[in-house]
């Protein structure tokens, strides 16, 4: 495979994409056509949340989504804290297709061993954005699978629970019955507000399949705001919305860009799929790591190109 990084010279844990369900599929399209709100919307995106970075280039992202090409949006759930630029603990590549209203979702896990871009040594690939925030969290992503992303979302993880009591709360297919941080969670379809759906997406050790179970979840997430946003009255929730997200949220889309996605690429929650990548866990000077071997990043790159194509 040909290396991104010659192209690009250039928590606790892990709430952004549900802001991206948001934004795409909900409030701002709707939001765009309503003169009372427009312009406190736009404001929030243009002066609070957006946030360029060098690594990806705006024109040619603007050319794809003109032309309703599909496009690869790099998701970063991140834990700041005070003097903790913190690190990217959930890593997703979404990729919208408008064409055939469909959307992929491809967790890369948190301790996934890689060549760190702009660093030159390897290091788990959430330590990306510890290092170099967005710019060397998106340079790395997109050596790692050799792809080209069109936008990324970051979100700081304290704004997870606000996000999902925004949309009046979300349902969600629970596969086993747990306990986390006093609440419980029975087996089969449960409502989650916002505190719950933070407690339900942290638990791993309990999890049979582990950091990939929680994964699992965190789609699961994705899913359920999806389908909560389209039924909601995104006027009447916009507000509580931009709030939100105002106050958590960085990407370097502009307002003109989400209305561009809402309005064209909005489709694609008709058809969701999902990949876990997977590993062997290592330890390397007594610190755990997750070796991806080449064929499974090989494999990747084929679903991500294949399903773009």
């Amino acid at each position: 495979m040909v290396s991104r990084s010659d192209k690009h010279k250039g928590k606790k844990k892990k709430w952004l994409w549900i802001s991206l369900a948001i934004v795409l599929f909900i409030g701002v399209g709707a939001s765009a056509y309503v003169y009372s709100i427009y312009h406190n919307v736009k404001s929030t995106v243009d002066n609070d949340i957006h946030e360029s970075v060098t690594s990806i280039d705006p024109e040619a992202t603007k050319e794809k989504v003109d032309a309703q090409d599909p496009i690869n949006v790099l998701l970063l759930g991140v834990d700041e804290r005070e003097n903790d630029k913190g690190r990217s603990d959930t890593m997703i590549v979404m990729t919208l297709d408008p064409a055939n209203e469909q959307m992929q979702m491809v967790s890369i896990p948190r301790d996934t061993r890689t060549k760190i871009i702009g660093k030159g040594f390897e290091d788990k690939i959430n330590h990306a954005y510890a290092f170099g925030g967005s710019d060397m969290s998106v340079d790395t992503v997109e050596n790692f699978l050799d792809i080209e992303l069109d936008y990324y979302l970051r979100m700081n993880m304290e704004g997870l629970g606000q996000l999902v009591d925004a949309v009046g709360g979300i349902t969600v297919t629970n596969e086993f019955a747990f306990d986390y941080k006093g609440k419980s969670f029975p087996e089969g379809e449960i409502n989650l507000n916002g505190k719950e759906a933070l407690a339900w997406v942290r638990m791993r050790y309990d999890d049979p399949e582990g950091d990939a179970g929680r994964n699992k979840r965190q789609r699961q997430v994705i899913q359920g705001v999806i389908e909560q946003g389209a039924n909601i009255n995104a006027v009447n929730k916009i507000g509580d919305i931009m709030d939100v997200l105002g106050g958590n949220v960085a990407t370097n889309m502009k307002f003109e860009d989400m209305r561009n996605l809402a309005a064209n690429y909005r489709g694609a929650r008709k058809d969701i799929s999902t990949y876990q990548m997977s590993g062997n866990g290592t330890r390397i000077d007594n610190i755990y790591y997750l070796q991806v071997p080449d064929s499974e990043v090989e494999k990747t790159n084929q679903l991500i190109q294949d399903f773009s194509s």
